[in-house]
């Protein structure tokens, strides 16, 4: 088969995995919680979110991580009856250290209450765990490494795991360096006719990503690389980039998958606001090797069509729905305390790293239209709450509600273009619109490289504020550059209030409509 785009939207680092029928895909979700997101399909083509099992306090909180950071890469296998599901925690990016917690959590089903984690280890990222014929278990991750002088990338290292201990076991042993592509990381084995194979991704995770493959005939290695370099490989022209970070799959049948991700650049631009997405691609062994069949044949995916209203008059939110890094959801909204609306208590700014009240729905195409309603009737400067494209903290476009002593409540755009430098009212003078009290709807139109907001309220047709806007801005390669941003855009509902009074601004409906013409 060709290449083919199987998750659109931010879905990062594919670990597939086929239970029976039933093929799954466990994919990074970094700082919005709840944590992975885990699609299920029957057919390898069409799939439907069914857990983000990461979903307690004691499986994972992220207050305080930096964007980027939070969950990485988790590995999703089955044995014994039950899943497991292991997963790595980073707590700081910059500089030459990353602080990396390992964990493993299980459950007899993929929608059920997952077990407390088990720590495993801290010396590096992406951990993926091998059940072996035997009933022993192994975890092999990437080492990374500090010190000056040395590639920070330090090679795959195994180590046994114990399930009656809930701990490694034994010493910990080196199993590949990597090739000269550099950046080897998400490791995963497997074994077919006589060989264990490593499958791992090289080459960092901007436009020279790659999957490689080593093998050996034992487990512990040593592995050889293939001589013929990368099996997967992003080409120059393809409307595909960046694939790299594959798992594979068999197919009853006996076929052979492997899901990897990858990234939509803009048509003209080397900007991916959807982040990073998952495809899959068709492979088969060649004299021991893994041979990609048709990467070359990959098409530009045909934009999906979708007129979605998420509507808050239910129990529980749609699914397509996530926060920021808490765990305490019942801080950050409710459906009950005014029925028939969601209600934002404002909380930190847009950008804090620890409380927001920002609830958003993945961008998925280049070009669509979201509208929302809400109640808001701050009582100063320091209340805000509407409408906003998001990518994280440093990287927003905002058009909101607030109130200052001049103008009374009145609607403004905030904007901020990655340069981590605090977010500023943009532009000043002609995007502040006096408002009435009562109810507002807001919108932005996305086109490609182009957002526009509007606005209408008492009935009156949809007037434009502020100037087109760069959206460009809103994907993984602006801001900080390449390799420093691992999420992607999303459509969001927020309030803030940095007074402390938590105040109130009450949502009746997001909708997200995608097929412009």
């Amino acid at each position: 088969m060709a290449t083919e785009l199987i998750l659109r939207g931010f879905n990062p680092d594919p670990s597939i995995l086929r239970v029976g029928e039933d093929y799954y895909v466990a994919t990074s979700t970094f700082e919005w919680w709840p944590g992975v997101q885990i699609h299920h399909s029957r057919n390898l083509k069409t799939w439907r979110l069914v857990a983000r099992p990461l979903n307690r306090i004691d499986l994972l909180d992220l207050r305080g991580v930096p964007d980027s950071c939070g969950v990485w890469a988790p590995c999703l296998s089955w044995c014994e009856g039950k899943f497991w599901l292991v997963y790595t925690i980073v707590t700081r990016f910059d500089g030459a250290f990353k602080d990396t917690h390992n964990y493993v959590t299980t459950c007899e089903t993929v929608d059920g209450h997952w077990s407390r984690r088990v720590y495993l280890n801290s010396s590096g990222f992406d951990p993926s765990l091998f059940h072996a014929d035997d009933g022993r278990k192994w975890l092999v991750n990437m080492v990374w490494d500090h010190r000056p002088q040395r590639t920070p990338f330090g090679g795959i290292e195994m180590r046994e795991y114990s399930p009656a201990q809930a701990q490694l076991v034994g010493e910990a042993k080196r199993i590949f360096a990597g090739t000269a592509l550099g950046c080897t990381e998400g490791p995963h084995l497997y074994q077919h006719g006589g060989w264990t194979y490593l499958v791992t991704a090289e080459g960092g995770t901007g436009y020279n990503h790659a999957v490689t493959v080593a093998r050996s005939r034992s487990l512990q290695g040593p592995f050889e690389p293939d001589p013929a370099g990368p099996v997967i490989k992003s080409h120059q022209g393809s409307p595909l980039q960046r694939a790299g970070h594959a798992s594979l799959v068999t197919t009853p049948q006996g076929e052979l998958y492997m899901a990897h991700l990858c990234s939509r650049p803009l048509p003209d631009r080397p900007r991916s606001p959807m982040g990073r997405e998952s495809a899959l691609t068709g492979v088969s062994l060649v004299d021991g090797w893994l041979r990609a069949t048709d990467q070359d044949d990959a098409v530009a995916p045909a934009p999906v069509a979708e007129d979605r209203i998420h509507r808050f008059d239910g129990a529980e939110l749609d699914e397509e729905f996530q926060w920021l890094r808490t765990p305490h959801a019942e801080d950050v909204f409710s459906l009950t305390e005014r029925p028939g609306r969601l209600r934002l208590r404002g909380r930190d700014s847009l950008g804090s790293l620890y409380t927001q009240a920002l609830l958003a729905r993945r961008q998925t195409e280049f070009a669509y239209e979201a509208e929302t309603e809400l109640e808001f009737e701050p009582e100063n400067f320091q209340q805000m709450a509407g409408l906003a494209a998001y990518y994280n903290g440093h990287k927003h476009h905002y058009l909101y509600i607030s109130r200052d002593e001049g103008l009374g409540k009145h609607l403004a755009i905030m904007s901020c273009n990655g340069d981590l430098k605090l977010a500023s009212t943009f532009p000043l003078g002609r995007a502040l619109v006096p408002l009435s009290v009562g109810p507002v709807k807001l919108r932005m139109t996305l086109r490609f490289e182009t957002l526009q907001f509007s606005w209408s309220s008492e009935g009156r047709p949809w007037s434009d504020i502020g100037p087109p806007l760069d959206a460009s801005l809103l994907s993984d390669e602006a801001g900080k550059g390449e390799g420093a941003n691992f999420t992607g855009a999303f459509v969001a509902v927020c309030a803030q209030d940095v007074s402390g009074q938590a105040w109130p601004a009450d949502f009746t409906y997001l909708r997200y409509r995608t097929g412009l013409a």
